[in-house]
């Protein structure tokens, strides 16, 4: 329920909590079906300790479930699975139904690591925001000085993870005082007050594409640089990325300083504007509320579900 992978959990209790106004009464009263497995709690209690990096293990828990319930309930078979679904933010979420493509060609994945590199196919799966929930709270602060006073044109802090950050740190790593780049911030700098004074927040991704600091951008009111190929960012059904932020293809990070500089003011500030509008639909409330992160997930899933004929 905390922590990078914790929106899994945060799904799971909240349709299970009996409160949550998208959970049905009864299965004929359903338009999809959850498939309530968490891949970051089977990682958690199948690979500790650490000796292997093989999938099969949590494939064969997750087959070994669908078969259980295809066998108990007649939905599965009904629609081959093409109206169920399950949420997945850990990085191995997409791994889960590689084993048996055949078995898993209709389930909707919404997953962190949406990466149409991999497998990731937007008409049917959905993209899902990779959230670091903290113990103090459901998210990141929302904290952020007026864009007027946002001294700092560029900000990022991270660990040296995958090849996307190592070109960035390459390239600006302690190296520019407008793109400040840390890879451990120093214990006199705060991190999320350094986004506050920031006008665009660099999103690279890690080891996959997604990151918690497209969010915690967000909910700073800094403008997300987007730096990923094969990203398919969340809710892009109903929100204009292009609007409120800015994609910087891996191949240009030389070009960070002078691309940022080339974004008018003007510009700029219609960006920031529409990153305070979007928040709402990046914050989770339990129980869920219209158009927040929760609601915005089901939204998702009912799209691809409008697909599906049965």
């Amino acid at each position: 329920m905390k922590d990078i992978y914790s929106i899994e959990g945060q799904i799971i209790d909240e349709l299970e909590s009996g409160n949550s106004p998208f959970s049905a009464s009864y299965p004929d009263e359903a338009l999809v079906f959850f498939i309530p497995v968490s891949v970051s709690r089977i990682v958690t209690y199948l690979y500790t300790p650490r000796v292997t990096y093989e999938r099969d293990l949590l494939q064969n828990v997750f087959t070994d479930y669908i078969g259980i319930v295809s066998n108990k309930y007649p939905y599965w078979n009904r629609s081959s699975g093409a109206d169920h679904f399950f949420v997945a933010c850990h990085d191995w979420g997409p791994d889960v139904s590689t084993d048996n493509p055949k078995l898993f060609k209709n389930l909707m994945r919404v997953l962190c690591n949406a990466n149409t590199s991999e497998g990731f196919q937007p008409t049917r799966d959905a993209s899902l925001p990779e959230i670091k929930i903290t113990y103090e709270g459901l998210g990141p602060p929302q904290i952020g000085l007026a864009p007027c006073n946002r001294s700092l044109l560029a900000f990022f802090a991270g660990g040296h993870h995958g090849y996307v950050r190592e070109k960035l740190f390459h390239y600006w790593k302690d190296k520019d005082t407008d793109v400040q780049v840390y890879e451990y911030l120093p214990k006199d700098k705060n991190y999320f007050e350094l986004m506050g004074l920031t006008k665009f927040c660099l999103c690279p991704s890690g080891y996959e594409v997604a990151s918690p600091r497209v969010v915690e951008a967000i909910s700073a009111g800094c403008v997300p640089v987007i730096i990923s190929n094969y990203y398919v960012l969340p809710f892009s059904d109903v929100l204009d990325w292009s609007r409120f932020s800015v994609h910087i293809p891996v191949a240009r990070i030389p070009e960070i300083k002078t691309i940022l500089n080339g974004i008018s003011m003007d510009e700029y500030l219609r960006k920031q504007k529409l990153v305070m509008e979007v928040q709402r639909h990046f914050i989770i409330h339990r129980p869920a509320r219209p158009f927040d992160l929760l609601n915005m997930v089901f939204h998702s899933v009912w799209l691809r579900r409008l697909n599906v004929k049965l």
